[in-house]
């Protein structure tokens, strides 16, 4: 497996492979919610100033993708308070490459950057109904932080906050 920077042509690849990865939680979500998801994870986020857009390759193949988000940023257009520690979003895996550790390697990766540039935390905020997502987070040692939790479309369904001392 291969790790890098995403390339600029690689954006509409990287965006749409998401919205497949994402799409398993429809049923879950109201279609009110699931635009609001749609919109967000298709945002021209994850290219603003000091996000790292990072990929995975496997022979040569495009498998997943991830966004590390600086410190201070509002990495969630107002819905968090700006932390004082790197943030992990719209982490996306093709449905075809589960199960061969490329979640766990782009995570790795966004722990390593952050502890090389000194940071002593990181953190992620993951939809409640994402639960094979939230269990891999438990396993790596992310804990809970519910004061940073929130609710986007005001429906009852929760943005749960992790964060990782590293």
């Amino acid at each position: 497996m291969n790790i890098r920077n995403a390339l600029k042509s690689e954006l509409s690849t990287i965006r749409q492979q998401r919205i497949n990865a994402y799409s398993e939680h429809t049923k879950a979500l109201s279609d009110e919610h699931w635009q609001a998801l749609k919109k967000a994870i298709s945002s021209d986020a994850d290219i603003g100033q000091d996000v790292e857009l990072i990929i995975a390759e496997i022979e040569g193949k495009l498998v997943g993708s991830v966004a590390l988000f600086p410190p201070k940023s509002d990495a969630y257009e107002g819905y968090v308070d700006e932390l004082d520690y790197p943030e992990i979003r719209v982490l996306a895996v093709d449905p075809q490459a589960r199960g061969n550790g490329v979640a766990s390697a782009l995570i790795a990766e966004c722990i390593q950057r952050s502890r090389a540039k000194g940071f002593t935390s990181i953190g992620l905020h993951t939809g409640e109904f994402m639960n094979t997502a939230i269990k891999l987070y438990e396993r790596i040692g992310f804990e809970r932080l519910p004061q940073h939790d929130f609710e986007p479309a005001n429906d009852g369904v929760i943005v749960k906050a992790f964060r990782l001392s590293i």
